[in-house]
C-alpha cells in the first residue's frame, strides 16, 4: 500500500525504513528538507493514491493539532489520519470528531520500540473503527515485531493512546526499582562487582527483562555511571497515568512514587536517576545529561 508520513526524527525515520522493507511505498515530510520526500503537506497528499492513509509522527500538543488542521483541509472523505506520537488519549477524541465532520477517519496509535524497532520492530496499540482501521492493517503487519504478539486493537478511538500511557507508567515503575538495586549494590563493601551481579539476572532470574538487558548495557559503556549526572526527565505520560489513575480511584503507588522519583532528581545529583537517564537512552535515545 502507499502510506503519507509526516516526522521522520528518530522514530519517524527508522520506521519509514521498516515500512518500505516490507515493500510498501512510503511518502515522507520533515520540516528538515534532508530528512523529506516532499517538501510540503500539499505535495505529500498529492502524491498518494485515494483512500489515503497519512502517519502523524510530531510532537503531541500544538504540532500534532496543527498537522491534522492542515491535513482536514487536504484530505477527502474515505481518508484516514493515523496519529503515532505520544498524544493524550483525550485528545484522540477530539481530533476524530474534527476530522469526522469532513467524512475523514481516524485511529491513533501508541508506539513502543525506540531505536531498537528498526531491526526488532514497533509494539502497537491502536484505538478506532474496525474500517478505519482494516486501512492501516498492512502498516501495522509491517511495524510490528515477528510473531503472534506486538500489536493490539485496544478498543475505541483514544484506547491506543490510553493503553500506551499505562505501559509507560508501567516503565517508570520497573525503571525505578532497577535503579534503586543498582544504587543498594553499589553503596556496600562486600559487594564488589555490581556490574556482573546485574548480568548475571539476565538468565533464570524472575527479573530478567530487555530493560535489565539495556541496564547492563549502559554498564558495559560506564561501569558505574560516572559520565552521567543523576538526572532524568519524564515524557509526561507518567504524569498522565497518575492523573488517570486519580480520575478513576485507581491506587497506583509504584508508578507515582517513580514519578516523583524523577521530580527529586531535579534537585540533586542522584545515583538511581543515572541509572534511569542511561535506561532512557539505550532504549529510546534520549539525551543524558553528561557531568
Amino acid at each position: 500500500m502507499e502510506l503519507g508520513l509526516v516526522g521522520l526524527g528518530k522514530m519517524g525515520g527508522n520506521m519509514r525504513e521498516r515500512i518500505r522493507r516490507a515493500g510498501h511505498t512510503v511518502v515522507g515530510y520533515d520540516r528538515n528538507a534532508d530528512l523529506a520526500d516532499v517538501h510540503s503537506l500539499e505535495e505529500l497528499v498529492g502524491k498518494l493514491s485515494g483512500p489515503r492513509v497519512v502517519w502523524v509522527m510530531v510532537p503531541a500538543g500544538a504540532a500534532t493539532q496543527s498537522t491534522i488542521d492542515e491535513l482536514a483541509e487536504l484530505l477527502d472523505p474515505g481518508d484516514v489520519v493515523v496519529d503515532g506520537g505520544n498524544s493524550r488519549w483525550t485528545d484522540d477524541e477530539k481530533h476524530a470528531k474534527e476530522l469526522a465532520a469532513k467524512g475523514i477517519g481516524f485511529v491513533d496509535c501508541g508506539v513502543s520500540g525506540g531505536v531498537w524497532g528498526l531491526e526488532n520492530g514497533y509494539a502497537l496499540m491502536y484505538g478506532g473503527d474496525a474500517e478505519n482501521v482494516a486501512k492501516v492493517q498492512p502498516v501495522f503487519d509491517a511495524l510490528k515485531p515477528k510473531g503472534d504478539f506486538g500489536a493490539v486493537h485496544a478498543g475505541k478511538v483514544g484506547a491506543g493512546h490510553f493503553a500506551k500511557m499505562v505501559h509507560n507508567g508501567i516503565e517508570y515503575a520497573m525503571m525505578q526499582a532497577y535503579a534503586e538495586g543498582w544504587e543498594l549494590l553499589e553503596k556496600v563493601d562486600s559487594v564488589t562487582d555490581v556490574r556482573e551481579v546485574f548480568r548475571s539476572w539476565q538468565e533464570g532470574t524472575v527479573i530478567r527483562s530487555w530493560l535489565l538487558d539495556l541496564a547492563v548495557n549502559a554498564l558495559d559503556e560506564d561501569e558505574h555511571l560516572d559520565k552521567l549526572k543523576g538526572f532524568a526527565q519524564d515524557s509526561g505520560e507518567g504524569r498522565w497515568t497518575v492523573e488517570a489513575a486519580i480520575d478513576h480511584a485507581v491506587p497506583l503507588p509504584a508508578i507515582t512514587a517513580s514519578l516523583f522519583a524523577r521530580f527529586a532528581s531535579r534537585q540533586d545529583d542522584s545515583p538511581q536517576m543515572k541509572m534511569i537517564a542511561a535506561l532512557r537512552n539505550q532504549f529510546g535515545g534520549h539525551a543524558v545529561e553528561k557531568k
